[in-house]
């Protein structure tokens, strides 16, 4: 009796099959979501930075801020919550993955709100407070959102679900790096522009809230995917065990030695770029770019590469294997920061900036692109919310810990050796990678 083809020997599809995925309906709802996932994440730490830096804070303080994103590395100790627990009457009515979305979605709302309500220069504390509210919020809405779309389609369109998300989320990033910017120019008084104003950031701020919308209408557009049905626990103890022990101890008996080699890759993958965004912003203000000047560069070219490397990303994982983007991404998200060292001996050079932008986001778009889709298939489809938790949450924790230290060092050594140092701490992802893929071989 012959054998079905397995998935590797399985043909490849065409380029005409390959490209409608992009068209299909879950694909197109994730462009959306993703959008909403995007939003929050710069308006805590990137966007924010360069706020504090204009109201007179500090580089070191701004680095030791950053840490507000430790929100999202320790997503994974709620997330077996968020997989599994009811909202009394919403999740009845909603559904328990677009219930958990709505939540949070208000609590990023809330705390935006509570951000532009208050002036980092006079109340430092309660702006941080109202930002640790939008990182729990946000961090909440990815672990029910990666559930969501791990749920929404197959493993084969899990790639170009990743590529649709990956477009969304950057390009909310770039609307809440570049639109903010350019809001917050738009909303100052031409007489003081030369001075900071707090008025315009609070415009901004209350803008990005607004912004929120496109993911609060898409949840309630969207069908929730098929549930899964949780067999009933006998008492507590059964419970935790099923919550929170077996997510990690099915993926531990399911790659066995493999897995301490594939947790490593996960928690070094994206150290380059997340060390050094941190400093990007203040970067640019110390080096005399306007709001304007980063807001026109990243809209208009930031956009377009972002663009162009999500969907890069996503065609050549399906074309070339997850493995083979994930080396490339590696090397040019490493390679990108050297180009920030670069950029600050050329002083107040715009041309430079865009050049500079434009490789930066083309290869975050591939890397990340190719990363989530790496991620979606470590899944076990019956724990994906925690599981994937558990690895987004790897993938930020010691990034965003060393990030903490990025202005103290910048004070120290400058920011040319700053960025020079970013880049080497992608050596070891190549060889992480390296490994991996040779670890998957038969």
């Amino acid at each position: 009796m012959q054998q079905a083809p397995t998935v590797s020997q399985q043909p490849k599809p065409s380029w005409g099959a390959t490209l409608r995925v992009y068209t299909e309906p879950a694909t197109l709802r994730m462009l959306f979501l993703g959008f909403s996932a995007g939003l929050p994440l710069l308006l805590v730490l990137g966007t924010l930075s360069f706020w504090l830096r204009e109201a007179g804070v500090d580089r070191t303080t701004i680095g030791f801020l950053s840490w507000v994103g430790l929100a999202y590395a320790f997503k994974w100790a709620w997330a077996p919550l968020v997989d599994r627990l009811p909202i009394p009457f919403a999740t009845r009515l909603l559904g328990r993955r677009r219930s958990w979305l709505l939540l949070a979605q208000a609590m990023v709302i809330a705390g935006l709100v509570g951000m532009a309500l208050n002036d980092p220069k006079l109340s430092l504390q309660t702006v941080v407070t109202c930002a640790l509210l939008v990182a729990f919020g946000s961090a909440t809405q990815d672990i029910a959102l990666d559930a969501f779309r791990i749920e929404s389609a197959d493993v084969q369109r899990q790639a170009a679900l990743a590529a649709s998300y990956q477009t969304g989320y950057r390009l909310a990033m770039i609307w809440a790096g570049a639109g903010v910017l350019w809001i917050a120019a738009r909303a100052e008084v031409a007489q003081a522009a030369a001075s900071y104003q707090p008025q315009a950031w609070r415009t901004a701020y209350l803008v990005m809230a607004g912004s929120m919308a496109v993911g609060v209408l898409t949840v309630l557009l969207s069908p929730e995917p098929k549930a899964r049905p949780i067999p009933p626990s006998r008492n507590a103890a059964e419970w935790l065990r099923s919550a929170l022990v077996e997510p990690f101890a099915e993926f531990v008996r399911r790659y066995r030695w493999q897995a301490a080699l594939i947790l490593s890759l996960i928690a070094i993958y994206r150290i380059s770029d997340v060390v050094m965004g941190i400093m990007a912003n203040p970067f640019y203000v110390d080096m005399g770019y306007t709001k304007d000047e980063v807001a026109a560069v990243t809209k208009i070219y930031g956009v377009i590469m972002t663009l162009a490397g999500a969907f890069i990303g996503g065609v050549l994982a399906l074309r070339l294997g997850v493995m083979r983007v994930l080396m490339l991404g590696a090397v040019l998200s490493a390679a990108s920061n050297l180009l920030f060292a670069w950029l600050g001996s050329r002083g107040h050079d715009v041309s430079a900036l865009i050049f500079v932008i434009s490789a930066d986001n083309l290869s975050s778009g591939i890397a990340s692109a190719a990363f989530i889709a790496y991620l979606s298939s470590l899944t076990n489809v019956n724990y994906s919310a925690t599981q994937y938790a558990l690895f987004s949450s790897m993938m930020l924790l010691l990034p965003k810990f060393l990030a903490g230290y990025s202005g103290w060092f910048v004070d120290l050594f400058g920011y040319a050796s700053f960025f020079n140092s970013t880049a080497l701490l992608g050596l070891p992802v190549l060889l992480l990678v390296w490994l991996a893929a040779r670890a998957q071989k038969p």
